[in-house]
């Protein structure tokens, strides 16, 4: 069901009659769209959870073209976004929340460390240092939302030949406590998207059962 948050940004949401817990959605550049409406209906009904997706970029008017989508990030501002993403977490009426992102939503996972909002979180390929072109003044780096946040809260699902996450990258991302589980043959965006050349079936079915239990450890 599509919700507004108070903030005007469009939610997908879908609850369970005795939730386990609470889980945010950050979605990758595309934003909301019917995979993550099935995502959030999945969850909710096999993990047993209350869950709620986040429109990243709301009131902007783009289309599918990636480039389009890259060439907007640096105008999205971290504080509007987060603030978002705690909102989202107010819809789900459960004392524990988790948080779960994908490409750029697995970026601001990282920078949501930075508030305890977020039990556990699980951060699929997210951006460990901003790329060169999404640098703005709205922008802050990731790396630093964790090593002021909570980083031991983070499981950080990694493909081992993924551009975005080179392994000087993933080492400074070691180094903060975050726990990290690499994929060494799998590239970007290997997990959420079946549709995705890159995907491959098994390891994103070994990512989920890590980040699920993960995220159950919160309520354990």
């Amino acid at each position: 069901m599509r919700i507004t948050l108070s903030s005007g940004t469009l939610a997908e949401i879908q609850t369970v009659a005795s939730p386990s817990m609470g889980l945010v959605i950050a979605p990758d550049i595309y934003g909301l769209r019917p995979l993550y409406d099935d995502m959030v209906a999945t969850f909710a009904k096999e993990w047993n959870m209350n869950v709620i997706a986040v429109e990243p970029f709301p009131g902007v008017a783009l289309g599918d073209d990636l480039q389009e989508r890259y060439a907007a990030v640096p105008t999205l501002d971290d504080e509007r976004h987060l603030n978002d993403l705690l909102l989202a977490a107010d819809q789900l009426g459960t004392d524990t929340v988790g948080l779960m992102g994908f490409c750029m939503g697995g970026m601001y996972c990282f920078k949501s460390a930075r508030s305890s909002r977020f039990a556990r979180i699980a951060s699929f390929y997210g951006m460990i240092s901003l790329p060169e072109p999404w640098k703005s003044p709205t922008q802050a780096e990731p790396l630093r939302f964790l090593i002021e946040g909570c980083a031991e809260c983070v499981l950080a699902i990694i493909g081992g030949v993924d551009p975005f996450t080179p392994p000087s990258d993933v080492d400074q991302l070691r180094s903060t406590g975050a726990i990290v589980q690499v994929y060494p043959e799998a590239d970007h965006a290997f997990a959420h998207d079946p549709s995705r050349p890159v995907h491959r079936p098994d390891d994103a079915a070994d990512a989920f059962a890590r980040a699920k239990d993960w995220l159950l450890t919160a309520v354990r």
